[in-house]
């Protein structure tokens, strides 16, 4: 099977020659006294230009025109000039990692038809051998059915694109090879993640892609906001890293394995059993599911370890779209479908994952709704969609869940990229305050980010419409306990979905516009190297629900899947979900259009009206906008307490105790001991004579009187 080994090992290829080239290129600028000519040209800041004058305003310099205060790729000049000169090998890097990341997703659809739809069995592609210790055997293998494949069009289609897009778009970055290097090796390690045979293999994607995800999200790494993104987005997953470690501890204890064939084929033998954990006896495969999905919930920014996401906006934005859209934060909602046999045997877990899913969707919405940052909006948007896919999996209809994810995939990367281009029209800028009257400046983003804003408000037969409303659907007919809880918060943030969806379109292109006019004259629209992703994506965000709704969650569901997600005996979600009442078919449609009716009301017929009831409802508005006040709250719990421990076992525990009684204390006692010793050596003869005479007495007493 060297198809698979291509698809995967591919993207590591690239992303090896374009380091290679990353490192040629910084070795020939700093033998060329690089550092000395960027400061000459006042580019000292991260080598894009990005010194900002504190408080924003345009910086000039770099690649796509933004302000100091935005959260994207900083420092792109208001003109052409000051643009640096690429790195050298720039353009065969660029070449070299898209062209290896097309053909690895030309091979990844040939393999998702094959398996998907050509009756392929599950196939385990062993490539080497890895771990025997005592009783642990773990080998490097490729698990291959129609989860893995399905995941493998996702991942590879999505980053061939964003490889695509980026060259136009880090067109003036003198970094790009060290760009496509990241870009590539996050793709190789959320290949190892989908394909893993084991969870150690499946641990090793998943750190691979937090990495390459602090490396991106801090890729201008002089820039001290960027720095802190990378930071928080690392020691957030850090959290939810530790759950997913010690899952894998007790699955290990349990099953005395960490392959996924042997754990599912003996579930049914370790449920019920119990389990000694923190000074309790508790069900095992509860107490799994809920450190696994501690995991989940900080990979795929669920409620509470949901901080990073809306920050991590430093990155560029194909980072945005490949990492935060589509593939990295869906990691978390892979593994649950992956490890659906055990989720299936705790009801207990099921209800955890369905309750934090219905809340996470309806807080990302909230807060949606009043961001003025033009990525921030669809991050909140990507957060909310992630607990719909969580929804879906805890209600049991995995399928369901899975399908979003795919889904999702298509339209969310759209809009990423589509806000992309619009950054790149309007000099930098991503307050939609400053923004409107777009809509026939730059027509091809205009209509590709339309088709995105209808798939993802679930306009009827887009794609967002079909796996949406199954999740919604599936939620009322379920028996979970929370499934009431769930069904109300996904109705009510399909509304706010919608509402915050269209203001983003309204702001950003109706209207009247809003920026200088300098800026009003160099709005342009995109290269071809960066609309034709848009137009690929479009054509996703329009097909993929009706093409493939009947084989993920229709009446081709047996042959599709055939195992590759479980279901108990018991569970006829799928079924179920077709004989809900007529008015909860059709809620989902009713709250997307009223959705748009207010959002066209307050921003195109009384655009004065968002204004006024801001200041009528400030406190409210206040705590959406300051997104519940998350941070504030970690910062006060965590964060200070954290520092004033530090601070604390700094100055007094290495400080004064170990440094004051130890090297500190004997050196200063040493010091003090030569000082008092040196006050003998005085050089005169006679003190000599006189100490000599004194020891000769001294002596000569001992002599006579000790014995």
């Amino acid at each position: 099977m060297p198809m698979y080994q291509a698809i995967v090992f591919l993207p590591l290829i690239g992303s090896i020659i374009a380091g290679l080239v990353a490192l040629f290129g910084s070795h020939r600028a700093a033998m060329a006294h690089a550092p000395r000519e960027g400061l000459a040209h006042g580019h000292g800041d991260h080598g894009h230009g990005h010194a900002a004058p504190v408080g924003g305003g345009a910086v000039v310099h770099g690649t796509h025109h933004e302000p100091a205060d935005s959260h994207d790729d900083h420092g792109h000049g208001r003109d052409d000039h000051g643009h640096h000169h690429a790195a050298p090998g720039s353009r065969p890097a660029e070449l070299v990692t898209t062209g290896l990341l097309l053909v690895s997703a030309v091979l990844s659809w040939v393999a998702f038809l094959t398996v998907g739809f050509g009756g392929a069995e599950t196939v385990r592609i062993p490539v080497l051998p890895w771990i025997a210790s005592g009783t642990l055997s773990v080998d490097w293998a490729f698990r291959i059915d129609t989860l893995t494949a399905m995941m493998l069009v996702v991942v590879t289609t999505v980053s061939s694109l964003v490889h695509l897009y980026s060259i136009g778009y880090m067109s003036h970055d003198e970094h790009r090879p060290r760009f496509f290097a990241y870009l590539s090796f996050f793709t190789f390690a959320m290949l190892m993640l989908v394909t893993s045979d084991n969870l150690l293999q499946m641990f090793f994607g998943w750190e691979g892609v937090g990495v390459a995800s602090y490396l991106l999200i801090g890729f201008w790494f002089q820039r001290p906001s960027a720095n802190a993104a990378a930071i928080k987005a690392f020691v957030v997953n850090r959290v939810g890293d530790f759950g997913f470690v010690l899952g894998i501890f007790a699955i290990f204890v349990m099953f005395n394995s960490i392959e996924f064939d042997t754990i599912f084929a003996n579930v049914s033998d370790v449920a019920g059993q119990k389990m000694h954990f923190l000074s309790w006896d508790v069900d095992a495969l509860t107490v799994i599911c809920l450190l696994l999905f501690v995991g989940a919930m900080g990979k795929s920014a669920q409620f509470l370890l949901h901080t990073w996401l809306p920050d991590a906006m430093e990155g560029p934005t194909p980072v945005s779209a490949l990492i935060h859209a589509a593939t990295m934060v869906t990691a978390g909602v892979f593994m649950v479908a992956r490890m659906s046999p055990l989720f299936e045997m705790s009801p207990t877990a099921l209800t955890v994952v369905t309750l934090i899913g219905a809340t996470t969707a309806f807080f990302a919405a909230t807060v949606g709704l009043v961001q003025n940052d033009i990525k921030r909006v669809i991050a909140y948007s990507t957060c909310s969609q992630l607990g719909y896919m969580f929804v879906g999996l805890g209600v049991g209809a995995y399928s369901a869940g899975v399908f979003h994810l795919f889904t999702h995939a298509f339209f969310k990367a759209l809009l990423f990229l589509g806000a992309g281009s619009v950054i790149h029209a309007v000099s930098g800028e991503q307050d939609m305050r400053k923004m409107g009257g777009l809509r026939k400046h730059i027509p091809i983003t205009y209509w590709t980010m339309a088709i995105g804003t209808l798939a993802l408000t679930g306009f009827p037969f887009t794609a967002g419409y079909f796996s949406k409303d199954a999740i919604i659907e599936s939620a009322f007919a379920s028996h979970n306990p929370v499934a009431p809880y769930a069904f109300l918060m996904t109705v009510v943030a399909a509304l706010f979905t919608s509402f915050y969806s269209w203001r983003l379109v309204f702001l950003t292109f109706h209207g009247k516009p809003r920026a200088s006019a300098e800026v009003m004259s160099h709005v342009h629209e995109s290269p071809l190297v960066m609309t034709i992703p848009l137009f690929v994506l479009a054509v996703g965000a329009v097909f993929a629900g009706m093409v493939f709704s009947g084989a993920f969650i229709g009446e081709g569901y047996d042959a599709f899947w055939r195992g590759a997600l479980f279901t108990g005996a018991e569970n006829h979600i799928l079924h179920e979900r077709h004989e809900v009442p007529f008015w909860v078919v059709w809620s989902p449609f009713v709250m997307m259009a009223l959705g748009f009716v207010v959002a066209f009301l307050f921003y195109i017929v009384s655009p004065d009206t968002p204004r006024r009831l801001a200041a009528q409802h400030e406190p409210l508005y206040r705590f959406l906008l300051n997104k519940w006040y998350f941070d504030e709250i970690y910062d006060f719990l965590f964060v200070r307490p954290a520092k004033w421990l530090g601070r604390f076992l700094w100055k007094k525990g290495d400080g004064w105790l170990i440094d004051g009684f130890g090297p500190d204390g004997i050196s200063a006692r040493v010091v003090d001991v030569t000082r008092g010793v040196v006050r003998l050596q005085t050089g005169y003869l006679y003190h000599y004579a006189f100490a000599m005479l004194i020891g000769i007495a001294v002596l000569i007493t001992w002599f006579m009187f000790a014995r």
